[in-house]
């Protein structure tokens, strides 16, 4: 049950993100097929950062240490990016426009993530 909150709440930070300039999710589209496709990105995102982001970790960890970790944004905005392109590859239709767009958007995803799965841990404690 907690995997699939997390894609959940990980959809609704991808869908706030949707509001930055360049990232846009097919406008056309029904609302089930926007959420399935936000679910989809998700689940993309997910699996991108749980794969190549310790890998960019390891190999780039002396940047790490140089940028007193400020290059951790850098890399979470092209990690985003990423996930962008590889949605366009498995044909969803979510697009990121390009670096700044990615930039911003992870940004909103990490806070926006951070803030729903706070508040889902403190309704989840009370139960």
């Amino acid at each position: 049950m907690g995997i699939l909150v997390h894609v959940l709440l990980t959809a609704v930070a991808l869908w706030v993100a949707t509001l930055v300039p360049g990232i846009d999710l097919d406008q056309g589209a029904s609302t089930p097929a926007k959420i399935g496709t936000l679910i989809g990105v998700a689940l993309l995102f997910g699996l991108v950062n749980a794969v190549v982001k310790p890998l960019v970790k390891f190999f780039g960890c002396l940047f790490y240490v140089v940028t007193l970790g400020l290059i951790g944004l850098v890399v979470n905005g092209l990690l985003f990016w990423l996930t962008g392109w590889l949605a366009g590859e498995l044909g969803l239709p979510f697009r990121v426009g390009g670096f700044w767009a990615a930039f911003f958007g992870a940004i909103i995803v990490a806070l926006v993530g951070w803030a729903l799965n706070l508040a889902y841990d403190r309704v989840a404690d009370r139960d």
